[in-house]
């Protein structure tokens, strides 16, 4: 999205708290590369896969609800059982819905969602540990139920539909319609656009459908990364990202930064930006990779516990 992508470089341009290091991004690109490291394929496991229709609907609650897994310190982190494994973080949340689709919870209808109860969101995410903003929610389903009444006669496919298979127009009708989707701060004045949840939900779309029927979007190359707390971890371990004195001791001792503060909107702006001059660099190697590619290939890294040698930045936000 260019919005995104023009408001990421103003910011890295101007951030002081947060720098890229080219040369760290040249020799990433260079290890990309050298080893060959394949995009990961679409994990079919962890996700729902039903009707069209309710392979819509599920995507589209799990990217409304994707955000703030880690626990506050000194509680265990929320982790769900599938299968008899115990699965955290955002995979608890994809099992935790698919098991709700597969156990015909009404999760396709409209009416439900948006008179939808505590006890009953508790009940969809069963888990053991804190899974924090509860409240927060809980509303935003109710207003993704209300929206879908009011705006798309109760079906979330004619919200996709609406888009006309651009990635970007769904992207932006997500955070013009929905306000839990409005991914946005404001950093020296000027408004700065990030729209994680927003973004994410066409990739996963075309991840889902093998970028067929509602997955098919002509300009999927136009989005950007997906700025979370996972990525600028990867990117800080492999030296593309360096944070100043004082920003790397509040990460290291995991203090919470604001939503909206400097120190966060730059270390998401330039996770975003540090992944367009990994994927330009790519391109000059002949390796061409979008975004959102890149981004998925940072993710699963994260997921490693080589890359988690130093923590993630911890924001409470309903954005990621």
């Amino acid at each position: 999205m260019l919005e995104v992508r023009k408001s990421a470089e103003w910011v890295a341009e101007q951030s002081t708290l947060v720098r890229i290091e080219n040369k760290a991004v040249a020799r990433f690109a260079e290890c990309l590369g050298t080893e060959g490291i394949p995009v990961p394929h679409w994990d079919a496991f962890h996700h729902f896969r039903g009707s069209d229709e309710e392979t819509v609907t599920y995507f589209l609650l799990l990217d409304t609800l994707n955000f703030c897994f880690w626990p506050p310190v000194g509680m265990q982190k929320w982790e769900v059982e599938y299968e008899g494994t115990l699965v955290s973080g955002y995979y608890a949340l994809a099992l935790a819905l698919k098991k709700a689709m597969e156990g015909g919870l009404p999760l396709t209808n409209a009416h439900y969602l948006a008179g939808l109860s505590m006890g009953e969101l508790e009940e969809i995410l069963i888990g053991r540990g804190a899974l924090q903003l509860m409240e927060s929610r809980l509303q935003i389903v109710r207003e993704l139920g209300r929206v879908l009444l009011e705006n798309h006669q109760g079906r979330p496919e004619h919200l996709v539909a609406a888009a006309e298979r651009s990635a970007t127009a769904l992207a932006r009708r997500l955070g013009q319609e929905l306000s839990s989707f409005r991914d946005q701060a404001t950093y020296r004045g000027k408004k700065v656009f990030f729209y994680k949840r927003a973004q994410i939900l066409a990739a996963d779309l075309h991840g889902a459908f093998g970028g067929k029927g509602w997955g098919s979007f002509y300009d999927l190359g136009e989005l950007t990364a997906f700025a979370d707390y996972k990525l600028p971890q990867v990117l800080r371990h492999v030296g593309v990202l360096e944070y100043a004195e004082a920003l790397a001791e509040k990460v290291d001792q995991m203090a919470l930064l604001e939503p909206g503060s400097r120190e966060e909107v730059e270390i998401r702006a330039n996770t975003i930006w540090a992944v367009e001059l990994i994927r330009d660099a790519l391109r000059s190697k002949g390796r061409e990779f979008t975004s959102p590619e890149i981004d998925f290939l940072l993710w699963n890294l994260g997921q490693e516990d080589r890359f988690r040698v130093k923590p993630y930045h911890r924001t409470v936000s309903i954005f990621y």
